[in-house]
This record gives structure tokens, C-alpha cells and sequence, in this order.
């Protein structure tokens, strides 16, 4: 069944140069990449993303992970994986979120470490499931950025939008 993956380089993967490394591995699933770029990840949007664990003790000091401030790296490498299996097959080759945990030969047991605080540092996300890679690739990307259509779209007209725009 063809699926949609979202996949987050982290700014400690960035910081440590394994993007050809995760990339690389990633390549063995045999999955197309259906959007990828680099995002300067806001506070809203950290927060957004990982909801699901606001209420744990360590929800700040992720934000802070995810946003770059503990890597100095204010960015991150976001990807769209899509075709069958998508999600097994990636997360399967991530490994487990706990970098202790995770196969030695895995992406996060090759190159993940746990903080002292306890944080995880694992180099990357992989959504979890289908409801869960929808929510974040929607959160993540616009539908024009993406070159398949995944889900649903709809025309809006926003008035008077502000943008950057080449000089």
C-alpha cells in the first residue's frame, strides 16, 4: 500500500554532517522522495509538532532540540517519503527512538546519544503512523511544495498577504 512518510533531519544530524549519511540509508528502502527543504523551525510550529508530549518534563528542552538551540544549527532537513510500506520501511531502518535501544546498525543506533538531561538526540523523525504522518506533512509542508497529491486540497484567496519576495 503506498504511504506517505514525513522525515525530519535534526539539527544534531545536521550539525554532525550525516545528511548523505541518513539519506544515504534512507535509499535502501527504495521509496520517492516527494518533497524535501530546510526549515527554520519556529517556536509554533516545534510546538505544534510535538503536542502529543506537552505534558511531559521534558517538552521544553525538546522544543529548544527541535528549534536548534542546542546544536546552534536553527534549522532542519524536512522530507516527504512516499510509495508501499513507507513508514515500516523507514522507521525500520531509524531504529528505535531510544538511541540505547535502537540496533547498533540503525540510522539512531549508528549516530544518536542520550543527554545527560535525559533527551534523546536521535537525528531523526519518522512519523509514526498514517493519521500521524498526515497530521505532520500537513504541518510541515504546503500542498504546492509537494509533487504528488496526497490528500485533499482546496483553493483559498488570502487578501492582502505579505511575502518576501526576490529583490
Amino acid at each position: 500500500m503506498s504511504q506517505a512518510v514525513l522525515i525530519l533531519i535534526k539539527p544534531d544530524g545536521l550539525k554532525k554532517s550525516l545528511t548523505g549519511n541518513i539519506l544515504t540509508r534512507l535509499s535502501e528502502t527504495k521509496l520517492e522522495i516527494v518533497a524535501a527543504k530546510m526549515v527554520r523551525v519556529t517556536d509554533k510550529l516545534a510546538q505544534e509538532h510535538y503536542k502529543h508530549l506537552k505534558d511531559k518534563p521534558f517538552f521544553s528542552e525538546l522544543v529548544k532540540y527541535v528549534k536548534g538551540e542546542l546544536h546552534d544549527r536553527r534549522k532542519v532537513m524536512a522530507l516527504i517519503y512516499w510509495g508501499n510500506d513507507a513508514i515500516e520501511k523507514c522507521r525500520d531502518l531509524a531504529g528505535a527512538t531510544n538511541p540505547e535501544q535502537a540496533e547498533p546498525t540503525s540510522i539512531r543506533g549508528s549516530y544518536g546519544r542520550i543527554l545527560t538531561s535525559g533527551l534523546y538526540e536521535n537525528v531523526i523523525h519518522v512519523s509514526s503512523n498514517e493519521a500521524e504522518a498526515e497530521r505532520e506533512i500537513k504541518l510541515w509542508f504546503l500542498p504546492e511544495e509537494i509533487i504528488v497529491d496526497l490528500y485533499p486540497v482546496k483553493e483559498i484567496t488570502i487578501r492582502d498577504l505579505k511575502r518576501q519576495d526576490w529583490d
